[in-house]
């Protein structure tokens, strides 16, 4: 049933307390509060069905705007033909639970890693770089993840350096400039190509 169709329907449902059933006219005052109940117990049926459909078609976005964010993602790797095509639904997963720009960890991976083709060598699935390359991941699933909760403050043992803090903060505190001068510059250029911070939105 289409939006408009629902919303019409739902509207329509206050008038059939009074409209069907055979109710009989109000003749007394009992009568009468029993009748004004019914309307506003229908009324309050139709407004929470009326939120339930809001926050439906709110959910329905913002599954559209993932997926598009995703397949941005996805685009963007495959044009190099690099290993992490194929991994951005993880990756706008793991910034959406943790609050982070979309475009943040598949920019780092780039930047660390070129998409996964020279990933830590000494370690497994670690294409950021995460830990000076001495941390082992089981999928780079896992790798995300552990990245994204890290980035986003998650992370007792590192939130000191992550928690509160915007994109380019998150950056100078992945890599400072006294360890690689040009590196937040460096990433935000990567976070531009791969597209707008609201790209996806509808």
């Amino acid at each position: 049933m289409k939006k408009n169709n629902i919303i019409r329907f739902v509207h329509s449902l206050v008038l059939l307390p009074i409209l069907t059933g055979g109710m009989p006219a109000p003749s007394s005052i009992g009568d009468m509060l029993l009748v004004k109940n019914e309307i506003v117990l229908s009324q309050k049926q139709n407004i929470e069905a009326l939120g339930l459909i809001s926050s439906n078609q709110d959910s329905n976005i913002k599954v559209k705007t993932l997926e598009a964010q995703a397949q941005a993602i996805d685009d963007y790797f495959k044009s190099y033909d690099l290993p992490f095509h194929g991994i951005g639904k993880s990756m706008v997963e793991s910034s959406e639970k943790y609050g982070l720009d979309w475009r943040l960890l598949p920019a780092i991976a780039m930047r660390e890693s070129t998409g996964g083709k020279f990933a830590c060598k000494k370690a497994t699935f670690n294409a950021f770089g995460w830990g000076s390359c001495k941390i082992n991941f089981d999928s780079h699933e896992e790798a995300v993840e552990t990245v994204a909760k890290n980035l986003g403050g998650q992370n007792p043992r590192t939130a000191m350096h992550y928690a509160g803090k915007d994109t380019k903060e998150i950056l100078l505190a992945y890599n400072p400039p006294s360890i690689i001068p040009n590196y937040v510059p460096q990433v935000m250029k990567i976070m531009e190509k791969i597209g707008e911070k609201d790209f996806g939105n509808i």
